[in-house]
């Protein structure tokens, strides 16, 4: 029997692959996946994720095995961390300006504010610009992911795993943030001074209490044109 994903899945990662797109976070390149099952995936259709119409589906993709015709290659570093973590139920694949530029200096953004304490110690480094279009490579990247929840691919852009597809939106915003946050206090020359938060400090400010993730998702998806379309009732 073919898995098939829900309308409602469907609508929310196109509303998610827009979302990245409208805020700057990816261009031409860059997809996004939520997980079904522990053995399939709905990955966003293969194009431009701002061009993704309302009601063009994703591909449902075997966390195993071979690629769907037409899935992009690097959808393989979305298998490679759903095969290896039980609870991620959400990928982001994109291209953000300044982590993108940081990566350049072999630099992931320090946790230097709130948003950036969602991330620990601080996202990891992959330090290969090559795309990612084999399973060995791909796993590769995840190994060198770690326990993180994100990695930042030399001159490739930048991986965001989570618990939910809204999270990994939102964290990704965050962690571009973050890259503000480390090129402005590099350019004002005040890395040396620029306080570093500690594990405390992240620990207590990394909370989703409050609706933190569910106020930055309203922000990031507001606009979209499917984010009030209501479900037909059976």
């Amino acid at each position: 029997m073919t898995l098939n994903a829900t309308p409602a899945v469907q609508r929310e990662l196109r509303i998610a692959a827009r979302a990245l797109a409208r805020h700057g976070l990816a261009h031409a390149y860059g997809h996004c996946s939520v997980r079904l099952d522990e053995g399939h995936f709905l990955v966003c259709a293969s194009r431009p994720m701002g061009l993704i119409g309302p009601g063009e589906p994703g591909t449902v993709v075997p966390v195993t095995g071979a690629l769907p015709a037409g899935v992009l290659g690097e959808v393989r570093l979305h298998q490679q961390i759903y095969q290896r973590r039980a609870h991620v139920h959400a990928v982001t694949r994109t291209m953000p300006p300044l982590l993108m530029a940081l990566g350049t200096a072999r630099r992931t953004p320090r946790t230097r504010h709130g948003m950036g304490a969602y991330f620990g110690a601080g996202a990891a480094l992959w330090d290969d610009p090559q795309l990612v279009r084999d399973d060995e490579r791909a796993a590769a990247v995840i190994d060198a992911m770690g326990s993180a929840n994100a990695i930042v691919m030399r001159g490739n852009g930048v991986l965001v795993a989570s618990d939910s597809l809204a999270k990994a939106v939102v964290l990704t915003w965050y962690l571009e943030d973050a890259a503000r946050i480390e090129l402005a206090v590099l350019a004002a020359g005040l890395e040396d001074e620029s306080v570093v938060l500690d594990a405390a400090e992240r620990d207590r400010r990394a909370t989703d209490a409050g609706g933190i993730f569910e106020r930055m998702w309203e922000y990031l998806t507001a606009g979209d044109p499917e984010i009030n379309f209501q479900e037909a009732q059976p």
